[in-house]
């Protein structure tokens, strides 16, 4: 597993062992980065699901400012950790290592706001779009906000109607789906 593009592209980073992670595939990756490229510069991440972190930190690698990662397995966390070190962006990351509603509690708490979200949970958890709703009803999304969600095929997703789905992909059994946060159903 490695960054795709961008400052630090080449860089491998580690992955967490066991069933718990499954590390977004390189060339999932780059598809998936190649339909969101135009969101990831200048932009806010949220990777709520952090396992390795690649995604914020590629991310990262293609201009996004900052990122907040969150994880609760300890070895997700120190892989996290030496991968923000090996990128030297410690100053640009937030690790929470907490479970998913404290860590957007927390990010409510800060006044942070996100304009592009990763979703990537363990494939047992199939409550994304309560996910989504959640943080929307937390006021954690910028408007125009873009959500990244990464399940198993065939997850039914309940998407509140403030969120529009812009495209979606199948490799193999993994499914993204790409919802834009319509930008006049939320409030300043």
């Amino acid at each position: 597993m490695r960054i795709i593009a961008g400052r630090a592209r080449g860089t491998q980073l580690l992955a967490p062992k066991g069933m718990d992670t499954r590390p977004t595939q390189d060339k999932v990756k780059e598809s998936l980065f190649s339909m969101i490229q135009l969101d990831v510069p200048e932009s806010r991440v949220l990777d709520l699901f952090g396992g390795s972190g690649a995604l914020a930190l590629e991310s990262l690698s293609r201009g996004a400012d900052s990122a907040v990662v969150v994880d609760k397995s300890r070895e997700a966390l120190d892989c996290i950790r030496k991968n923000v070190a090996k990128m030297r962006v410690e100053e640009m990351v937030t690790v929470l290592p907490m479970e998913w509603t404290q860590a957007l509690l927390k990010c409510k708490q800060s006044g942070q706001r996100f304009d592009l979200v990763f979703l990537d949970p363990p494939y047992r958890m199939t409550e994304l779009g309560e996910m989504c709703q959640k943080m929307l009803d937390m006021d954690l999304l910028l408007p125009g906000a873009m959500l990244v969600l990464e399940h198993r095929t065939g997850v039914e997703l309940h998407m509140s109607a403030a969120f529009s789905l812009e495209k979606e992909r199948t490799y193999g059994e993994t499914q993204i789906h790409f919802y834009r946060l319509e930008e006049d159903t939320h409030e300043s």
